[in-house]
C-alpha cells in the first residue's frame, strides 16, 4: 500500500499552539498543567467539548474525498482513563474506526506520549522533562498500553498498525533540538536529569515491544518505529526473518532543513529535498518499507521572515505583520515545495502530513502570517497541495 495520509493532531494529544483557546485562563504550555490550573468539571467538560467538536464523521468523508486513503490518529498514554486527573479517549479512537471503516480509510495508532516524556517536547506532554526511559515502571506502562491496543484493535479492518512511540529525542537530535532553551520546564526539580534517549535502550525497546504486539497483531497489520531523528542508525535493526511487516517512519520539516543550513528560497528547498531526502528514502528503503509520518509546506520563505526552525510567535522571535508575498506568488512558493517533497516520499511507502487542521485564524491574531501551511484543509482549498478529488 502507498500511504496517502493525514495526520489528526491535537484532536486527542493537544497542543497549544494548535488550538489556543482550549488553555485559555491557564499559563499552561502543555497538556500535564493544563487540569492543575482548572477545577475538574471545567477541566473535563473542554477536553470532552474540543474532542467532540474537533474531529467528526465529516472529516472521514472530506479525507476521502481528497483521494487519501489513511490517517494517523497520535494517542496518550492514558487514553484507557487509567491516569487521573487526564481524561481517558479510548471511545473516541473506537469511533474513528468505524468512521474510517464506513469511508475506507486506514487507521496508523500513534502512541504519542508516555508518562515522564520520551522527548521533552511540548507535544509529549510535559515540557522540558525527558525522563521516561530513566523509569523502568513507565518503560513498562508504555509496553502495557501498546499492548492493550493491539489487543482492542488488532483484527480491526481499518487498522492498519502500531506506532510503538512517537519521537523519541535521541543522543543524535537532544542538541539539535536545545530542549532545555526552547522548553523550558514549569518545575525544574521534575527536569532534573533529563537527558537524551540512547540509541541502545531504543533498539531494545522497539524488539520488546514488537515481541508484545505481534502477540495480538495479525502479519498484515504494520508495526511502525520511528528514526529517533537519525534514519541512517537502523540499517542492521530488525532484519532478521521473524521480524515481519515493520515500516520505519522519519519525520522531515522544511524549519529542521532550515536549521541545518537550507537556503531559506525556492530553489534552496528544491535542491536541499534532493539532495537529503531523495537519497536518504532510496537508501533506506532497501531495508525497510519507509514513510514520511510528519512533514508540510511550512517554510520561512511564505511566512516573510526566518523563523528560527519554526519558533516565530511561539518562542518570543518575531512573526511578520505583513503579507509579504500575494496569492499567486504564495501559491507557486507552497507548490514548488509541496511537489518535490512528494516526489521525494514517492521513492518510499508514502507519507501522512502534518496535521489535518489547525484552530488559530492566521487572518486576525498578528504575526501568524505563513502558518496556515500547517492546516491541510487550508493547503488544499487554497490550490497549494495536489489532490486527486474522489466524486
Amino acid at each position: 500500500m502507498n500511504i496517502k495520509g493525514v495526520n489528526l493532531g491535537n484532536w486527542l494529544v493537544l497542543e497549544k499552539w494548535m488550538s489556543p483557546s482550549l488553555f485559555a485562563g491557564t499559563t499552561a504550555e502543555d497538556e500535564y498543567y493544563l487540569p492543575t490550573q482548572l477545577s475538574k468539571e471545567v477541566y473535563e467538560a473542554r477536553i470532552q467539548i474540543h474532542r467532540s467538536e474537533y474531529i467528526t464523521e465529516r472529516d472521514f468523508a472530506t479525507i476521502r474525498s481528497w483521494g487519501m486513503n489513511a490517517v494517523r490518529i497520535p494517542v496518550p498514554y492514558f487514553i484507557f482513563g487509567d491516569c487521573p486527573p487526564f481524561v481517558g479517549c479510548v471511545e473516541e479512537l473506537d469511533k474513528a474506526f468505524n468512521w474510517a471503516e464506513k469511508y475506507g480509510l486506514q487507521i496508523l495508532i500513534d502512541l504519542h506520549t508516555v508518562p515522564g516524556s520520551q522527548n521533552g517536547f511540548d507535544n509529549g506532554g510535559i515540557s522540558g522533562v525527558c525522563k521516561w526511559a530513566q523509569n523502568q515502571e513507565s518503560v513498562e506502562f508504555a509496553l502495557s498500553v501498546l499492548e492493550r491496543l493491539a489487543e482492542r484493535y488488532g483484527k480491526r479492518k481499518g487498522l492498519l498498525g502500531i506506532q510503538i512511540v512517537n519521537e523519541p529525542n535521541t543522543e543524535s537530535s537532544w542538541n539539535i533540538f536545545n530542549v532545555s532553551e526552547r522548553y523550558k520546564p514549569v518545575d525544574p526539580e521534575m527536569a532534573a536529569g533529563s537527558g537524551p534517549i540512547s540509541f541502545d535502550f531504543l533498539r531494545k525497546f522497539y524488539v520488546e515491544a514488537y515481541d508484545r504486539l505481534r502477540k495480538y497483531l495479525p502479519v498484515e497489520k504494520a508495526i511502525v518505529f520511528h528514526d529517533g531523528f537519525d534514519i541512517y542508525k537502523w540499517k542492521d535493526f530488525m532484519q532478521e526473518e521473524k521480524f515481519q511487516n515493520v515500516i520505519l517512519d522519519t519525520h522531515q520539516y522544511l524549519m529542521m532543513a532550515e536549521m541545518d543550513g537550507c537556503p531559506q528560497t525556492v530553489e534552496g528547498y528544491v535542491s536541499y529535498v534532493k539532495e537529503h531526502y531523495f537519497k536518504m528514502i532510496e537508501e533506506m528503503q532497501q531495508y525497510f518499507p519507509v514513510i514520511c509520518g510528519e512533514w508540510c509546506l511550512f517554510n520561512s520563505l511564505a511566512c516573510g521572515v526566518d523563523t528560527k526552525g519554526g519558533q516565530s510567535v511561539l518562542n518570543g522571535v518575531e512573526g511578520i505583520q505583513n503579507e509579504v508575498f500575494n496569492e499567486e506568488e504564495k501559491k507557486e512558493i507552497y507548490r514548488a515545495v509541496a511537489d518535490i517533497q512528494l516526489q521525494a516520499w514517492e521513492k518510499g511507502s508514502g507519507y501522512f502530513y502534518w496535521n489535518y487542521k489547525l484552530l488559530v485564524d492566521t487572518v486576525n491574531e498578528p504575526g501568524w502570517i505563513g502558518w496556515d501551511a500547517w492546516d491541510l484543509g487550508r493547503c488544499v482549498d487554497q490550490g497549494w497541495f495536489p489532490v486527486e478529488r474522489r466524486g
